[in-house]
């Protein structure tokens, strides 16, 4: 028995009006996504170009130089960032995995459908406003108790407070994608809400919430504005958290607008630095999100 449908050939007509318009897409996105890189690449490859022929050991171990002098370094400012970027996220890490448990495995969903909203408000917050906002909570009171000024404690809580609702939005989302099977079962074998939460739902969310962390503190440690109301500069070491403490960014900032050839050298050099702290952290998230709970 014969079939009455005509015969078509299953190969791809070249000139057909589908497989053209497959082809014309094709290739649009394929541009869109090199022109996409290219800013990156741009950047990247200018900072390194100049700030690799800054480098030098003595960068990490000396003190700033003074305008027209030679060598010198910004150990200092390395030491500041990792100071107030620790602050901050001792700070941050704990308030906001506390809060994401509690919007998605105790709150109702009002209480947590407010939270989420604030978070998401605050997350858009530019990052003056929270240098403001440290400055007269941190600053001012430091200064009517006669403890200082700036300080390396202020520049911590204004990084915090970027850092909070990062946290906030990637430990709850981490949450909320275990399964509720995890959850059934182990309320079954007669475990209570605080171990099911401590021993099942956050091993199993873990990754996710250390790449959250990661990122707030990749993006923390880039923050200029936030630490010239807080912590402002010093050319020296850090001594004390009630005084003021350098960082990476406040010192490009300072020293790339100046018109001294070896302090926009400095700035080269400390521009790179703050890209690879950033590269590490990001392929720290990415090995995090790739163990298994």
């Amino acid at each position: 028995m014969t079939s009455s449908f005509p015969e078509r050939s299953l190969t791809r007509a070249p000139m057909s009006q589908r497989t053209l318009f497959n082809t014309v897409m094709t290739v649009v996105a394929f541009i869109c996504g090199v022109l996409a890189l290219v800013p990156l690449l741009a950047v990247l490859s200018y900072v390194i170009i100049q700030g690799f022929s800054s480098l030098s050991p003595s960068l990490f171990f000396e003190l700033p130089p003074k305008a027209l002098q030679q060598g010198g370094g910004f150990g200092n400012a390395i030491l500041g960032t990792l100071l107030m970027v620790g602050i901050a996220a001792l700070i941050s890490i704990p308030f906001g995995v506390l809060a994401a448990i509690y919007i998605t495995e105790f709150s109702s969903a009002q209480v947590a459908r407010w939270v989420r909203f604030a978070a998401n408000v605050l997350s858009g917050v530019p990052s003056i406003i929270a240098g403001v906002f440290a400055y007269g909570i941190v600053v001012l009171t430091l200064v009517k108790l006669n403890l200082g000024s700036y300080s390396a404690l202020g520049g911590g809580f204004a990084l915090a407070i970027l850092m909070l609702p990062i946290i906030v939005r990637t430990t709850d989302e981490a949450l909320q994608l275990v399964s509720q099977d995890l959850r059934q079962a182990s309320v079954g074998l007669g475990a209570t809400n605080f171990q099911t939460v401590s021993q099942v739902v956050l091993p199993a969310a873990l990754p996710a919430i250390v790449t959250g962390a990661t990122l707030a503190i990749a993006r923390a440690s880039g923050e200029t504005a936030p630490l010239l109301f807080t912590a402002l500069f010093s050319n020296f070491w850090p001594g004390s958290l009630f005084e003021p403490t350098a960082s990476l960014a406040v010192l490009v900032y300072k020293y790339a607008i100046s018109p001294f050839k070896n302090w926009q050298s400095l700035a080269w050099a400390a521009s790179l630095i703050l890209v690879l702290m950033v590269l590490i952290t990001s392929i720290i998230a990415r090995w995090a999100t790739r163990k298994k709970a």
